[in-house]
């Protein structure tokens, strides 16, 4: 059985005073991974960022965009997942050497996790989290308790073969009431959302899954969002690069190349532009 992929549940636990999340991604993954000569262990850490971003972009009430990026000294200088509001995602790793290592620790280094929330109003901002704990979930939960002293938990899965990801997210939402009460009830259903197992994630539908893991509670299930891919490149935003170029410099690579081309890292598209796509910037050459 296959689940129905590429869609974030969100979902409250009435009388608990909190809320959950669980998303289960295929194509998705597949396409940022696509066209990229990753390793199994680059893959997994990519999945894993790709599901916490989801995750953790369905917890912000803002319209803009989220990046989510890891970067330290290791064979994997960075990695990072840009996501929207609206849950399109990119992303992308840049890989420094070969290498058949796993896990955050062996692949990143010492390093940092760094939050990017840009909203379509207002002003960006930034978090910044040292990547002192094993896993991509513990560092984002580091986050949520030392920027916003939410307690939140999160479980991240990647199966490389079937390239698939999921997660889920449980998150208190304290109020005045009983304070002893709220974190019973946010440890309990911690430990029920640590019963997951990675083929059930991968092969459950998400109300079948969620039955199975909170069945004696009272979970209120929203309307799923869709969850795709989509790279933000364009003929457009190269040609704004290329017109910062030098006109001279320009025309030189032309008659070297006999255009000038650019590849998305991200998407692997390449753009080429002959002399009569960019004689306007040719003709600022001062004879």
């Amino acid at each position: 059985m296959t689940p129905n992929t590429d869609v974030l549940n969100r979902y409250l636990f009435d009388g608990m005073h909190a809320r959950g999340e669980l998303v289960q991604l295929h194509h998705t993954f597949k396409d940022i991974i696509d066209g990229h000569n990753y390793s199994d262990g680059v893959k997994a850490l990519l999945g894993e960022l790709l599901a916490a971003t989801c995750l953790l972009t369905a917890t912000l009430k803002f319209e803009g965009e989220i990046a989510v990026q890891l970067q330290g000294k290791g064979p994997v200088s960075y990695a990072v997942i840009n996501g929207t509001h609206d849950q399109i995602m990119r992303g992308i790793a840049k890989v420094n050497e070969e290498t058949s290592a796993t896990g955050l620790e062996n692949l990143i280094g010492k390093g940092t996790m760094v939050i990017t929330i840009r909203p379509d109003k207002g002003e960006p901002y930034q978090g910044v989290v040292l990547l002192d704990k094993p896993t991509v979930a513990e560092c984002l939960a580091q986050y949520f308790e030392t920027s916003d002293q939410i307690p939140t938990s999160l479980w991240l899965f990647t199966d490389i073969k079937k390239e698939t990801v999921g997660g889920a997210l449980v998150q208190l939402l304290p109020d005045s009431g009983n304070k002893e009460q709220q974190m019973s009830d946010y440890d309990h259903l911690c430990q029920l959302t640590n019963t997951i197992k990675p083929n059930e994630i991968f092969s459950l539908e998400a109300q079948d899954l969620l039955h199975r893991l909170y069945h004696a509670e009272e979970v209120r299930i929203f309307e799923p969002q869709s969850v795709s891919y989509s790279c933000s490149c364009s003929e457009e935003k190269c040609l704004n690069a290329i017109s910062q170029f030098n006109p001279i410099e320009l025309k030189k690579l032309i008659e070297e190349q006999g255009n000038v081309s650019m590849t998305c890292d991200y998407c692997q598209t390449t753009y080429a532009f002959d002399e009569s796509q960019l004689s306007s910037y040719l003709n600022e050459i001062k004879h």
